[in-house]
C-alpha cells in the first residue's frame, strides 16, 4: 500500500461508504462501453459540441502559434518539421507507443518534449505547463473523431500488464482500486456527480472545476489523492502504463479532444 496522502477529501469518504464491498464485475463488455460525455448534463455536451463554445479551443489556439513559432538552438518550429498541425492527424491514437531510441514506453506529452528538446534543441517544456498542455491539445485535436488504436506492439505487453494490475489493484488509506469505481459501480452516481467508465477520449480536457484545460494524469492524480494514495510522479512510468491500459480498454472509441466535463 502507498503512503496515504494527508488529508481525507469529502468525495473519498463517500466513495468509501459507497463502494466498501469486492470488485467482481470485471471488465466492461465492448458494447457497453460509453464515452464521459454520455454521462454529462446536456448543457455539458453542448458546450463541448460546439467549437465556438467548448473553451479548451483556446488551448488549441495557443497551440496552433507555438506550433507555427521556430524555438531553440535549431532556429525550427514544429511546422518547420512536419508541416501543417494537420499532418498530426491520426498520431494521438497511437499513444503511448515503444520508443526504440530510449528502450521505453513514451507518451505523447512525452513525445513532444523529446521532439523539443532532441530536435529543437529548445529549452524543456514541464508537465502540466499550459504551453506543453496547448501542443498536446493541438496535435489530439487533430484526431478528433477517429478511433482509438493502441499499436499492436509484442514490446508494450508487459506495459500494458503493469497498467492493468495497477488499475485492479486496491490502493491508498480507503483501499479501493480503480476498477471498483470504473468497471463495478460505473452506472451509479457519487455525491451527485456520476461514475463514468474512465475512457482516456477526450484528453487534454476542459474541466469546469478547473476552469483550466489539464492532463490524464493530472486526473489520475486527483484519483490517488481521493483514495488517500500517494500519486505517481509526474511522467512516472507507472502514469504512462496506467494510460496504455486504459486506452487499450478504449480502443475503437471515438477521440473527442478538447473534451468537457464538470
Amino acid at each position: 500500500m502507498r503512503r496515504p496522502a494527508a488529508r481525507l477529501p469529502v468525495f473519498a469518504a463517500l466513495a468509501l461508504a459507497l463502494l466498501g464491498g469486492d470488485a467482481s464485475a470485471g471488465e466492461i463488455a465492448p458494447g457497453e462501453r460509453r464515452s464521459g460525455r454520455a454521462f454529462m448534463a446536456p448543457q455539458t455536451q453542448a458546450m463541448q459540441a460546439d467549437d465556438t463554445s467548448n473553451p479548451g479551443m483556446l488551448w488549441v489556439l495557443q497551440g496552433a502559434s507555438l506550433w507555427e513559432e521556430k524555438a531553440g538552438a535549431s532556429g525550427r518550429s514544429c511546422a518547420g518539421c512536419h508541416g501543417a498541425a494537420e499532418a498530426m492527424r491520426g498520431v494521438a491514437t497511437r499513444f503511448p507507443a515503444f520508443d526504440a531510441a530510449s528502450g521505453k514506453l513514451i507518451d505523447l506529452t512525452g513525445r513532444i518534449r523529446q521532439c523539443r528538446s532532441e530536435r529543437q534543441g529548445a529549452p524543456d517544456l514541464p508537465r502540466d505547463s499550459d504551453a506543453l498542455l496547448a501542443l498536446t491539445t493541438l496535435v489530439a485535436h487533430q484526431s478528433r473523431g477517429l478511433p482509438i488504436a493502441p499499436p499492436k506492439e509484442p514490446r508494450l505487453a508487459p506495459y500494458r500488464e503493469t497498467g492493468r494490475q495497477i488499475f485492479t489493484t486496491r490502493m491508498g488509506q480507503l483501499d479501493l482500486s480503480c476498477a471498483n469505481c470504473h468497471d463495478d459501480h460505473w452506472n451509479q452516481r457519487l455525491a451527485g456527480s456520476a461514475v463514468t467508465q474512465a475512457h482516456p477520449t477526450g484528453y487534454p480536457l476542459y474541466r469546469l472545476e478547473w476552469q483550466g484545460i489539464g492532463s490524464l494524469q493530472r486526473r489520475l492524480r486527483n484519483c490517488m489523492i481521493g483514495v488517500r494514495a500517494e500519486p505517481f510522479a509526474a511522467g512516472s512510468e507507472e502514469f504512462i502504463a496506467l494510460e496504455l491500459y486504459l486506452m487499450q480498454r478504449a480502443a475503437g472509441m471515438e477521440i473527442e479532444t478538447p473534451a468537457v466535463r464538470p
